[in-house]
């Protein structure tokens, strides 16, 4: 995913926060959060076995098998394969209206293996790594489901509670596949959550983005021998980053965009036949990512015309940003003030110090490991990301709503080893209990007060406007199931 900017929380006084577990619960309340402590080590082991797994975007198999297991055994139908992704699924229990939904993702992101210690220490033969905590967000949502359907069978009421797998978030844009083909046109309302450094329910928005690689064709020769008989791709990818590079002063200054070469040739003795570049475009409006992805792929074609070869693009990913909902959003909060924030052990607290003396110098106050106990006050002010969800899309098609919490020692940026490491001990499985209990509560919520569904449903029509049409980033295209080949 993404970084939360939850920069702000840090200058938040005192007074303005609620400490560990400070807000009263209602009986029906300690029941439902005594009932999910019960089972916490249970869902800490099946967090902890897809950290080990990390699987990156459609290949989260086992990842994904682990849930629907889960979910199987605890009488919810089963839907696999949906939206033409065999990782995806849909688990369903109960009937009738209202229908609420929540997210799961699972994805780990590539070239992040790392050890759950303070110090950084690769995982040796492993690839990948949680560093955007997935392993504890599918986990958690997985948690509140099961507490959900464990309370609507208990007092007897009508409705249905859905667990949506979503896999690939990191760049695979699974969830706008599952837009695009109706998963979610049932539900009422969507919850999802999200890993962080802070906890945090305040209505925020999201880069929307479009990702794709661009390959380059040339013709191969000696280098040395016969250069003037090649014609490198390597070439076309390197002018074709010069010029995109030149752009970044003629493009709003908000705008993001990055790139990483994935194919560069063989050897510097042969001139590259084949080259590749994977880009991303950033902005929180998606008319300005669609120009400006404009402007990328023609300096892709120009680069090619230059260099004498040839380009082809495939769009891997697109998402919207997010539409917040501010009704929705006091409900999540009020929940998370009831459950509170993380309170770490002496242990915990000797790790977390370890992590924040490596974590980069910033503009920011040094950040403290309390800040994790906190949960600071409701803000109407829309908090931004820095990176883009396809959760986005999710929230174009449904009324929406998230939160976020200390799963990483507070000041963790998400993608780091810091963050991976935080994730495979107790501090993310703490941080992930807090989740999973505000979105069984805010389920709980919903399915006891219609009022606030109406609610939710009017401000968004509002916030949509009323000529709205959804088109998906990514067009007409497949799933790219073979992304991260």
């Amino acid at each position: 995913m993404k970084k939360i900017n939850l920069s702000f929380l840090a200058l938040l006084s005192l007074s303005a926060v609620c400490s560990y577990g400070q807000a009263a619960a209602t009986k029906e309340q300690k029941e439902v959060i005594a009932n999910l402590d019960k089972k916490k080590d249970h869902y800490g082991d099946v967090s902890k076995k897809i950290w080990d797994l990390a699987e990156v975007g459609y290949k989260e198999v086992k990842s994904s098998a682990i849930l629907e297991e889960e979910l199987e055994k605890e009488g919810f139908t089963l839907e696999k394969g949906v939206a033409g992704i065999p990782t995806a699924f849909v688990a369903t229990y109960g009937k009738g209206k209202p229908v609420i939904s929540i997210l799961a993702e699972y994805d780990a992101l590539p070239g992040m293996a790392q050890e759950a210690v303070p110090e950084r220490k690769v995982i040796e033969g492993q690839k990948a790594g949680h560093a955007c905590g997935h392993h504890l967000f599918g986990t958690a949502s997985t948690a509140a489901a099961i507490a959900v359907k464990d309370w609507l069978k208990q007092n007897g009421k009508t409705g249905t509670i859905k667990l949506m797998g979503c896999p690939a978030e990191e760049g695979g844009s699974g969830k706008v596949y599952m837009v695009r083909e109706g998963v979610f046109k049932d539900s009422d309302v969507v919850l999802h959550w999200h890993p962080g450094d802070r906890n945090s329910a305040n209505p925020a928005s999201s880069l929307a983005n479009i990702s794709a690689k661009f390959r380059f064709y040339g013709v191969a020769a000696h280098a040395a021998g016969a250069p003037e008989r090649g014609r490198s791709a390597l070439d076309g990818v390197e002018a074709m980053d010069y010029m995109v590079n030149m752009m970044r002063e003629h493009i709003p200054q908000e705008t993001r965009i990055h790139y990483v070469i994935t194919r560069g040739g063989e050897a510097p003795n042969v001139v590259p036949a084949f080259a590749e570049v994977y880009y991303y475009a950033r902005h929180n409006n998606r008319e300005v990512v669609k120009d400006v992805w404009a402007r990328i792929v023609e300096a892709s074609k120009g680069a090619a015309m230059g260099t004498g070869t040839k380009v082809e693009m495939e769009i891997t990913g697109g998402a919207y940003d997010l539409l917040p909902i501010e009704s929705l959003s006091r409900v999540m909060f009020k929940n998370l003030e009831t459950v509170g924030g993380v309170k770490y052990t002496p242990e915990e607290i000797a790790f977390s110090e370890k992590i924040i003396a490596t974590l980069p110098a910033s503009t920011e106050a040094k950040p403290k490991y309390t800040e994790a106990e906190t949960v600071p006050a409701f803000s109407t002010k829309i908090e931004g990301m820095g990176g883009s969800t396809d959760v986005g899309d999710v929230s174009w098609a449904v009324p929406t709503v998230g939160l976020s919490t200390a799963t990483w020692v507070p000041g963790t940026p998400a993608h780091s080893w810091q963050a991976v490491a935080a994730g495979g001990t107790e501090i993310g499985k703490k941080g992930m209990m807090v989740a999973s209990k505000t979105l069984a509560l805010t389920a709980i919520d919903l399915f006891k007060d219609p009022a606030l569904i109406q609610k939710a449903h009017a401000d968004w029509e509002k916030a949509k406007g009323a000529n709205f049409k959804y088109e998906a980033m990514v067009g007409n295209r497949k799933p790219a199931l073979d992304y991260r080949n």
